[in-house]
């Protein structure tokens, strides 16, 4: 391809010295149009000056017109990356609208407006005017009217370009060499535009209310943050076959991100309570070798954040205690690298190492640069080519870091957790030794609270909401309570930023119940929040401290009037995250009812009592006892560290042990469903007992985890229910004596589980014989309360005797309370035939039909359905025999209809019948017997008669 200033530029075929000296005879004879037009086939290679689409470009030199001619033609094709070429294209474009012959420097200012709305559109950036505020609409009416409009280029296919539009050309390609950049971009092409002698663009510019030396910083910036990412290509170089070569992104930008650019642009959060750990790291970075310090610590306690907070250092050039920034760290930058987007697309061997060394190569001339690699233990065994990945000992991306990091070459902060760091870091002894550790720890509550504090106001911007200092301590604390799992101040900020997206969302329909003024009236009252807000920031940036303290007055001021306007009464728009908001979030994610134990909790559990005493029958002491131990645990008095009640229910078999543990769990927790039970007859042997906490490496289930360790990590807040636990071996005691006394329990992969928040129960049938010998000695009907108390105390005494020879003293020495349960006398099973007959009842009453049972049916009920030594259990074989199996054979025979009452007696013979009894009607019988029981349907439910 061919160029000149003066002269048509032709299409060349072949790169033949005969055919070049043809098309520069051919090039002196006619003037040309100078057009950029895309060359077929290609995606961003353009042409300056070529009629012909497709025109192919010379392999080598540039034949015929000025050197200034072909400098514009040379940089057009090998230097403006994909923005400047469609900037240029879209010049065009306007020139051709606007009818003008030529593209003026007048147009060029309208394309690059036009690439630069795009750009910020399409990936959320811009240039050098967007920022500023001007807008393509406004841009071409100054332009129309200062310069007018014509004809003459609607009609024309090419429109070439000026000669002042070719030396701003030449003008970017020099400001872009100035500035050490291998590319022009559109910024470059603002830049010269703008600077130009004798320009007279800033006059268009100006009449837009800016100066042009805003829209020249602002390019300057844009160059210096995200134009040089985005790619560019290199000089086709000339080598055999005349084939060109493309330079590559710089790997530290395409890799990495700049942490000290960000903190610059205040991207990053404030690091507040980690003072130390910095100062160690400055310390470790100070080395003269081995100057690598990695970052130990569980995951969310902050290792990050450490980084960001040197970076921020850095770029305010402060140290951490406010003193002078350290000499060696000035001009520093901190780059974090993304591993997985560095082996991304290494498909071909040796491609990765490449990236490696290219990565290495460009850290160690620059000399300026601390490499940041979060989750460092990933770099072991990544992209292994030799005997597999996980540190086989293949050449990895740590084997190929190595030598710099020991050489000092390489400044490399690490973070990792401490299991990570077992597992794979200390397992090579040459990359552990490289590192020094330095150990974050969970901050404590009152840390962590500071730590939102230092966020609340970032939060609050983003969420458009306020954080009370309730909600902020509701944060920290539930956080540590309910969930064990995790560590703050990561657990505790996700509370916090929950919180306020729930706001956030349920402001929404606030506004939209609002009328148009108030709706106005409040979003004026916020946009004037943030202007103050942002007005502090900077004054503290410009260490204007004095104004800096009259807008935090302000703003405060500003905050006040918006958490008045925001409660229910005003109608308020701004949402206020309070303590209620916080405890919602906590039970959404654990299931813990917050809200619920704190609302009715005292009222709830003054009746607990007299609730469970409803569900189980004829054991007080038991009742009471229990109900003590929730309500110490209801006000606080419990120690935080322990479940929140460990009970062994110890007595005969059917008296109530497990209904006791339902009731509890219904009441406590709102659903039986809360309940964990497990058989303890299924861990008899010594190798079952790993099931409770998983299978250890190497055994079946391995990583699956323990049934009781599964169970309370899904469900922290329920009760657990160990029945017949003197059936199981004694190894399950030892497991029980930790969870006992501090709360949690270990299990196979390393977890720790917390059962802080769990009813802990045990039951056992030890002291059966004695309960029962006991009763037969002293007798149960005796006419005096004293007298029965007398009895239970003497009972109780030979059971924990019992007890005390099978257990170890230290099991029960941590129990919070031992309860022994009565034997049960026939007028309690009575009662118990109440509840047991509201089950069957409500069966029958979900195919319509009411039930009843006569006096004298229930007195055989609880004759032949009382057996001492058994509980209540033979009363429940006996109202299937007697009650369940009749209704069932009158049900298929269609004895009974829906709405009908079926009504249970016995006959002068002694045996059952079912009367079909119709509401409203008198019953087929000779006379109406004693009804002792009776459910009805009214209204489509059951009552209890």
């Amino acid at each position: 391809m061919m160029m000149n200033g003066s002269s048509r530029v032709v299409r060349a075929t072949t790169t033949s010295r005969a055919s070049l000296r043809s098309a520069q005879a051919t090039s002196r004879r006619a003037p040309a149009r100078t057009e950029l037009r895309p060359r077929k086939g290609t995606g961003h290679a353009f042409l300056l000056g070529s009629p012909v689409v497709g025109a192919p470009a010379p392999r080598r030199g540039l034949p015929g017109g000025s050197s200034a001619t072909r400098s514009v033609a040379r940089m057009v094709f090998e230097r403006f990356t994909e923005r400047a070429i469609k900037a240029v294209m879209a010049a065009q474009n306007e020139a051709r609208a606007m009818g003008r012959p030529e593209v003026t420097t007048d147009e060029l200012l309208l394309g690059l407006i036009v690439e630069d709305s795009a750009a910020r559109t399409a990936k959320n950036r811009s240039g050098g005017f967007v920022n500023t505020g001007i807008t393509i609409h406004r841009a071409r009416e100054v332009v129309k009217t200062l310069r007018g409009s014509g004809n003459l280029g609607k009609g024309l296919a090419d429109i070439p370009f000026s000669l002042s539009a070719k030396e701003i050309f030449d003008l970017a390609l020099e400001k872009s060499k100035e500035m050490g950049h291998n590319f022009v971009a559109p910024e470059h092409i603002t830049v010269a535009l703008v600077s130009a002698e004798n320009s007279t663009i800033n006059v268009v510019i100006r009449k837009l209310s800016v100066e042009p030396e805003t829209v020249v910083s602002e390019s300057i910036k844009q160059l210096n943050g995200q134009t040089a990412s985005e790619g560019w290509k290199k000089p086709v170089t000339q080598g055999s076959g005349g084939q060109g070569q493309q330079q590559q992104k710089s790997v530290l930008e395409e890799f990495c991100r700049d942490l000290c650019e960000e903190a610059r642009d205040g991207y990053l959060d404030p690091v507040i309570g980690r003072d130390k750990e910095i100062l160690r790291v400055m310390q470790i970075l100070a080395r003269r070798r081995k100057n690598n310090p990695i970052l130990l610590g569980e995951p969310g306690v902050g290792k990050t954040a450490i980084a960001e907070g040197l970076a921020q250092c850095i770029v305010n050039d402060v140290g951490v205690l406010g003193e002078e920034l350290p000499e060696f760290l000035k001009d520093k930058k901190i780059m974090s690298l993304d591993v997985g987007l560095l082996m991304a697309g290494a498909k071909e061997r040796g491609e990765l190492e490449n990236r490696v060394t290219k990565l290495l190569q460009e850290i160690t001339e620059s000399r300026k640069i601390i490499l940041l690699v979060d989750e460092v233990h990933t770099l072991v065994g990544a992209g292994s080519v030799g005997r597999g990945g996980g540190g086989g000992g293949g050449l990895d991306i740590s084997n190929l870091m190595k030598p710099a990091l020991a050489r000092g070459d390489l400044q490399c902060i690490g973070a990792t957790t401490l299991d990570e760091h077992r597992k794979y870091i200390e397992r090579d002894a040459a990359l552990e030794r490289r590192f020094q550790p330095v150990t974050v720890d969970e901050p404590t509550e009152e840390d962590a609270y500071e730590i939102i504090k230092g966020l609340q106001e970032r939060y609050e911007r983003y969420h458009q909401c306020i954080f009370t200092n309730e909600a902020i301590q509701a944060a920290v604390t539930l956080a540590s309570r309910y969930i064990a799992d995790r560590y703050l101040p990561d657990k505790a900020i996700d509370l916090i930023d929950e919180a306020g997206s729930r706001s956030r969302i349920a402001s929404f329909d606030k506004r939209r119940a609002q009328d148009d003024d108030k709706a106005e009236e409040n979003d004026a009252l916020w946009e004037q929040y943030q202007q103050v807000t942002e007005a502090k920031d900077a004054c503290i940036k410009g260490q204007t401290f004095e104004e800096a303290a009259l807008l935090q007055q302000r703003e405060t001021e500003l905050k006040t009037l918006m958490m008045d306007s925001g409660n229910e009464e005003n109608d308020g728009f701004l949402s206020v995250v309070d303590r209620d908001a916080i405890e919602e979030i906590i039970t959404q994610w654990t299931g813990v009812p917050l809200r619920q134990l704190q609302d009715a909790d005292k009222s709830r559990m003054l009746e607990l009592k007299d609730s469970l005493a409803q569900r189980v029958i004829g054991q007080k002491e038991a009742v009471e006892a229990i109900a003590k131990a929730m309500q110490r645990a209801s006000v606080g008095l419990k120690n935080p560290n322990r479940p929140i009640a460990t009970m062994l229910f110890s007595g005969p078999t059917g008296v109530g042990k497990t209904e006791l543990a339902k009731s509890l769990a219904f009441e406590s927790f709102g659903s039986k469903d809360s309940m964990i039970r497990l058989d303890m007859s299924e861990y008899m042997e010594k190798h079952t007992v790993a099931k409770l906490v998983g299978s250890p490496p190497g055994y079946v289930g391995y990583g699956e985890g323990g049934k009781l360790t599964e169970a309370v990590r899904r469900k922290p807040y329920s009760l657990i229910l160990l029945d017949e636990v003197e059936k199981a071996h004694p190894d399950v005691f030892n497991i029980l004596l930790q969870v006992i006394e501090d709360g949690i329990l270990t299990d196979s992969q390393g977890r720790t589980v917390s059962f802080k928040n769990c009813i802990l129960i045990l039951t056992s049938n030890l002291g059966s014989n004695v309960i029962a010998k006991g009763g037969t000695k002293l007798g149960f009907a005796l006419p005096t309360e004293s007298a029965e108390e007398t009895q239970y105390n003497q009972i109780r005494g030979l059971v924990l005797e019992e007890l005390r020879a099978y257990f170890k003293p230290e099991l029960l020495n941590r129990l919070d309370e031992v309860v022994v349960f009565r034997l049960l006398e026939q007028k309690e099973i009575a009662q118990i035939a109440d509840l047991l007959l509201d089950e069957t009842a409500g069966r029958m009453a979900e195919k319509g039909i009411g039930f009843e049972v006569t006096r004298s049916m229930m007195d055989k009920l609880v004759t032949e359905g009382f057996d001492r030594m058994y509980g209540a259990r033979p009363l429940r074989r006996t109202i299937m025999s007697l009650i369940e199996d009749y209704l069932a054979d009158a049900l298929m025979k269609n004895e009974l209809q829906e709405g009908d009452i079926a009504r249970m007696d016995v006959d002068e013979n002694g045996d059952v019948c079912v009367t079909r009894c119709i509401p409203g009607e008198v019953c087929i019988a000779e006379e109406e017997p004693e009804i002792a029981y009776a459910y009805e349907i009214v209204d489509d439910e059951t009552a209890n008669v």
